[in-house]
């Protein structure tokens, strides 16, 4: 059931994000994200080490989407408080990616091939549905698609080492996901 929830909060959290942004409403995601944050610090183990974790995300992701931006490989319709750093609402949306790193997405952890495979697909086309719903302008779609696959190719390994490190959530390193 975690699981479950976890999946689901994260998509609610990534629509409100891009939803609100496309409507010029960019506080929308992150009051949302938020709410669902606030839960998973709530329910785990080790909160300080999540937050760390969550912190360290956000923190690379407001280094990653602010160098595509500096690249001129995308623009942001709103949220941008200071030109040359991503909005405050795609920050949110990593911190809130962060929450799946220990609980939904744990089986990915160790696949490290996996990770750079479904980094290189998965990337890209979140940020193309993120283009289609209105809150990201893609310029030169298939040089900067093509980029930002080769880019979380290697951020989601990365990710996975880090929330290794930072394991604060539900589940612990030997835990099957038949237990929850």
């Amino acid at each position: 059931m975690r699981l479950f929830f976890n999946f689901f909060g994260f998509q609610v959290g990534w629509f409100a994000c891009v939803y609100g942004a496309a409507n010029t409403r960019p506080l929308l995601g992150p009051l949302v994200v938020l709410i669902i944050v606030t839960i998973h610090l709530a329910i785990s183990k080790n909160t300080y080490k999540e937050l760390i974790l969550l912190t360290v995300v956000g923190l690379i992701g407001l280094f990653w989407d602010s160098l595509l931006m500096i690249f001129g490989l995308v623009t942001y319709p709103s949220g941008v408080i200071f030109n040359g750093l991503a909005p405050y609402w795609v920050v949110s949306m990593w911190v809130l990616y962060a929450t799946t790193l220990n609980v939904c997405l744990h089986w990915l952890r160790k696949r490290y091939f996996l990770s750079i495979f479904l980094g290189a697909l998965l990337g890209p086309l979140a940020y193309f549905i993120g283009e289609k719903l209105g809150g990201i302008n893609i310029l030169n779609h298939r040089y900067s698609l093509f980029f930002i696959g080769v880019g979380w190719a290697m951020i989601l390994p990365m990710l996975n080492v880090v929330s290794k490190r930072l394991d604060g959530a539900i589940f612990a390193e030997n835990a099957t996901f038949l237990n929850d």
